[in-house]
């Protein structure tokens, strides 16, 4: 029998790598700004296009490489960040495997330029699924640039299981912020289809936090500092008057490096306790430095979970930390034993001594005498006397018995009128049918009304919308700006009216008739996590995730208390749908019970 074990093409297995990790366009964008960062840059530059599918770059002005290394940086397992085995575990820069620049190239067309400040001339580079197309000498500015272009060109199916465009950008943006918070001593820009994103200067960890999230971030923040001979903690926690239902604004940094870690959270969400409303999560930014030798972080192929030596005294340390400063700051509540001022003593009086009140009695008083002397002068005298026959004096001698089954049929004549509908526990709404009873989800019910009312508005005709007294200004930030600025004529089709959108806030002067004021920063920040969550391959698709969302966000919930009309109103709409069974989300709107099956139920 032959042998069937063979090794692979160099080729091949750099695009099995790539799988591990290329995960999609984010992940070339985390793994050059990481290689930037390790090469000492100051200044970094990423541009993409197209959600990074045509094209990834970034520019900084590290130290650049040698034309040797330039060439040898795309082999696999080729790295200067580690010598021995040992080096693992005492790891202070980002990418230590040596597999990226590989996995990279045999996805793609990467072309590089690099040059050290100490050359007169740099290396060009190109590559194309692992093949050497040239290299030659270049003039270029002392650094490297690398673009990635045409991102899984050879690997087709990889590529038709990426998302949309607007779906992958805020990935990419999430890699950026992540990297750019991670070390605000160095100046980043992001370009994304010739729009500059963000253009962020070097500066201090509170300036960097409110120039990726917006100004108003600056009055949200609590300051966080420990240091103990196992972890120095610092960083900020926003106050829990500001917590979000959305759970986007919540970072830890190890060394620099950012991490995902449940037991950690679980610290923070700990120091919380009875501060939060339901459903609301605290938005921090903590920084923890660790000896390189407590952590192992190649236990994940993305880096971004790590292994700690104690996790138990860090959770104690963390949790402890957390609370002190928001104790600290006044923000947790005390017990208040600060007196009244207003039942202090006057100043004038503190030395004054009490005097005894005098007291005096009327012994001749007599509070009855006045109704003495009347009740002589005014005798009572009773003029006639009272028989209890004369009670029935003036009865109707045509008064007859009523008798007793007409009284039963009127009671039952006088009852409730007859409905067509009844609601149960504010959530259910019953109407008989021929066939049986309908019982139908008022909430779910309500969603597909209003979903297809909102698919037809945007496609085929024009919402009705009220113009706001006083225009509505509510700020966003930047990344949540584009999106709007990518829906925002859908979002007029079905109503919403813009006065102005800029950097980081939008100007809102007209609102959908079926929608109040004080809902519409709830509906449009719903709408953006739903846009960002769904998969839309198409423009249609985008509306549809558009006219669920605001569905959702508008539908009678549970718990509402309807009226009949309201109630016969639901059940008229729905059945008018195209698809009543069925909630926008695919959830059933409404059941029968036909009357055999009732009456089995009896038996």
């Amino acid at each position: 029998m032959p042998d069937i074990i063979q090794l692979l093409p160099d080729h091949v297995a750099n695009q099995i790598a790539a799988g591990e990790v290329v995960q999609r366009p984010a992940s070339v964008v985390k793994e050059l700004l990481e290689n930037a960062i390790d090469a000492g840059a100051t200044v970094i530059k990423l541009i993409v296009v197209d959600a990074g599918k045509t094209l990834i770059q970034v520019v900084d002005n590290g130290i650049g490489m040698s034309a040797t290394d330039a060439r040898l940086c795309f082999e696999r397992h080729a790295t200067s960040k580690i010598r021995k085995a040992e080096d693992l575990f005492d790891l202070h820069t980002k990418g230590f495997r040596g597999e990226a620049l590989a996995s990279i190239a045999a996805i793609a067309h990467v072309e590089l330029k690099s040059k050290q400040e100490s050359s007169e001339i740099g290396t060009h580079i190109k590559i194309e699924g692992s093949a050497l197309k040239f290299q030659q000498n270049i003039a270029t500015s002392v650094g490297t640039s690398i673009a990635v272009k045409n991102l899984f060109y050879n690997i087709p199916a990889r590529r038709n299981f990426l998302k949309s465009n607007t779906i992958e950008t805020r990935h990419i943006i999430n890699e950026f912020q992540r990297v750019a918070l991670a070390h605000p001593s160095i100046s980043f820009s992001f370009h994304h289809n010739e729009n500059e994103i963000f253009n962020i200067k070097n500066s201090n960890l509170r300036k960097r936090i409110v120039a990726i999230f917006g100004k108003k971030t600056n009055e949200k923040l609590v300051p966080i500092s420990e240091k103990t001979d196992i972890v120095i903690i610092e960083g900020f926690v926003a106050k829990p008057e500001f917590a979000k239902r959305k759970n986007d604004e919540q970072f830890f940094f190890v060394n620099d490096r950012f991490i995902k870690n449940g037991y950690l959270h679980h610290a923070v969400i700990n120091a919380f306790e009875g501060l939060l409303g339901s459903g609301l999560h605290p938005t921090y930014f903590l920084y923890l430095t660790v000896p390189t030798k407590s952590i192992d972080i190649n236990i994940h192929p993305t880096k971004t979970e790590i292994k700690f030596d104690d996790e138990k005294t860090l959770y104690a340390i963390l949790k402890a930390t957390v609370k002190h400063s928001l104790g600290q700051y006044n923000i947790a509540p005390v017990l208040d034993f600060n007196r009244d001022s207003s039942m202090d003593t006057p100043y004038t009086f503190k030395d004054k001594k009490s005097l005894n009140p005098s007291i005096s009695v009327d012994s001749n008083f007599n509070p009855f005498k006045e109704f003495e002397q009347k009740a002589i002068q005014f005798p009572y005298k009773r003029e006639q006397k009272m028989e209890w026959e004369s009670l029935y004096n003036n009865i109707d001698d045509s008064y007859t018995e009523t008798p007793f089954n007409s009284v039963e049929s009127g009671l039952f004549q006088s009852s409730v009128p007859e409905t067509k509908t009844h609601q149960i526990h504010k959530k259910y709404i019953i109407s008989s049918i021929k066939s049986g009873i309908v019982y139908i989800n008022q909430n779910l019910a309500h969603q597909r009304i209003l979903y297809e009312e909102f698919l037809e508005n945007i496609t085929v005709q024009e919402a009705a919308s009220q113009q706001l007294l006083f225009p509505l200004e509510i700020e966003f930030k930047k990344t949540d700006i584009q999106l709007i600025l990518e829906i925002k004529e859908d979002l007029e089709s079905i109503g919403f009216l813009f006065d102005k959108i800029s950097g980081d806030s939008i100007v809102v002067k007209g609102i959908p008739v079926t929608i109040v004021e004080s809902q519409v920063t709830t509906i449009i920040e719903q709408l953006l996590e739903d846009i960002n969550n769904e998969i839309p391959n198409a423009s249609f698709s985008q509306l549809d995730v558009m006219s669920k969302s605001l569905a959702k966000s508008l539908a009678i919930k549970t718990g509402t208390k309807l009226d009949v009309k309201e109630q016969e109103e639901i059940v008229n709409k729905l059945f008018l749908c195209k698809q009543p069974d069925l909630s926008p989300y695919g959830k059933t709107t409404f059941i029968t019970i036909g009357i055999d099956e009732l009456d089995k139920k009896f038996n």
